[in-house]
């Protein structure tokens, strides 16, 4: 279990550093990627972007 919650935390870690590059890329702006306001905060729900990169990430462990 503790490898597992290892290997989570460097995967969150990972994809918040690469985000300004993902952004550049057009990542975060897809269909789908949900932004609206509410209580006067700024919300983003990225549904279409996770699944994305949840395909990229299950083609390259196949791939391994």
């Amino acid at each position: 279990m503790i490898r597992w919650l290892i290997v989570v935390f460097l995967a969150l870690v990972l994809l918040n550093g690469l985000s300004p590059w993902l952004q550049k890329l057009g990542f975060g702006k897809l269909p789908g990627d949900l932004r609206f306001r509410l209580f006067g905060r700024e919300w983003f729900i990225p549904l279409t972007t996770t699944l994305v990169l949840s395909a990229v990430a299950a083609l390259v462990s196949k791939l391994i």
